[in-house]
């Protein structure tokens, strides 16, 4: 409550005007995963509410663009202009186009989305959403299960704790290989015995091809986030080559264009990851790297601001105040003044 006061405050003292005006001449590129119709369903979901809020101050304090027109101007000589941001939503859930898309159009403003295209298909969930319905269809329980070296103890009985639940079990099997990933969520359906369907249920679906071609042609750009979404520092050379040519190439025979512009799953990637990006045809690619966009930026490595569903965190992130605080607390941990830390300040 203190923290939301002094911030509260901050923003009542123009802070966060004056932040946006120093970062106005670096690139601004929003993630959004999930909406909600009801701003109380949470799960991370943006509520409608929340984003026409946020479109609203973005369409009145900054230029939003294209993520293709932004990347033009990262990588030309010119400086870049100012005020300039770009709209991005990872993965091509339903409530992209249900909820999204209507006030997308509402606002004039034009997004990126970033679509897996099995999910699109059919043929395949996000991973982590079969963890998130397994945990959420189990019975109540308490149990302890050990994924490799690491003991959880499960508490699901009740929303927040099954939510909860889902996003520990989430947090372990990502950094695991791909394959060993799948048999630990097939493993932990036998432990809880809850059968995992072969196309996800309505609360987890995906756009559909003629929803895509819809939002193309009224102003949504449309790029890849693989064939299937796994974690590519995790899978081998053969696996990471098809899961970038080959879903390129679908989108580009289902949209009838070209396809370019790519998002990380899970935002990882290294050296190897973006040498075959770059092979792959791709011209840029986002992280989830937190902070703003320089002419000259590497057009594979872009960075992002994570928007927030409260209005005052959410002006806190664009406005570049957010990671100017995160670099004072960097420099203030450092005993030699140079912190190596990171990480979000709430």
């Amino acid at each position: 409550m203190i923290k939301q006061s002094l911030l509260d405050l901050i923003r009542v003292s123009g802070a966060f005007d004056l932040m946006r005006l120093i970062s106005q001449r670096r690139a601004l590129i929003l993630t959004y995963h999930r909406f909600s119709a009801d701003e109380g369903e949470g799960d991370g979901k943006t509520p409608a509410c929340q984003f026409a809020k946020q479109l609203e101050y973005l369409t009145a304090y900054y230029d939003v663009v294209p993520l293709s027109r932004m990347v033009e101007r990262i990588t030309a000589r010119a400086p870049l202009p100012s005020r300039m941001a770009a709209i991005t939503i990872d993965d091509g859930y339903r409530d992209a186009y249900e909820i999204a898309y209507p006030l997308l159009r509402r606002y004039g403003v034009s997004a990126t989305l970033f679509v897996v295209t099995e999910f699109a298909n059919r043929q395949a969930w996000i991973w982590t959403d079969k963890t998130r319905f397994l945990t959420q269809q189990a019975a109540p329980q308490r149990l302890t299960m050990k994924i490799r070296k690491s003991e959880m103890r499960l508490d699901l009985n009740g929303a927040t704790s099954r939510r909860n639940a889902s996003e520990h079990i989430n947090s372990i099997i990502k950094r695991l290989p791909d394959d060993l990933k799948e048999e630990t969520i097939n493993s932990l359906s036998l432990t809880l015995d809850v059968a995992i369907p072969r196309t996800p249920p309505e609360e987890f679906s995906s756009v559909t091809w003629d929803q895509a071609r819809k939002m193309r042609a009224n102003g949504v750009e449309i790029g890849s986030h693989t064939l299937t979404h796994p974690i590519l520092t995790k899978v081998g050379d053969e696996r990471l080559q098809r899961e970038l040519r080959d879903s390129k190439s679908q989108l580009e025979e289902v949209l009838g264009h070209q396809v370019d512009l790519f998002c990380y799953p899970n935002g990882d990637n290294d050296e190897r990851v973006q040498r075959e990006v770059a092979r792959a045809g791709y011209r840029a690619a986002v992280t989830v790297v937190n902070g703003l966009n320089r002419r000259g930026d590497d057009p594979l490595t872009l960075r992002r601001v994570h928007t927030e569903r409260d209005f005052t965190h959410f002006l806190q992130s664009v406005s570049g105040f957010e990671q100017l605080k995160n670099r004072l607390r960097l420099i203030s941990s450092s005993p030699t003044g140079n912190g190596l830390r990171s990480g979000k300040i709430e």
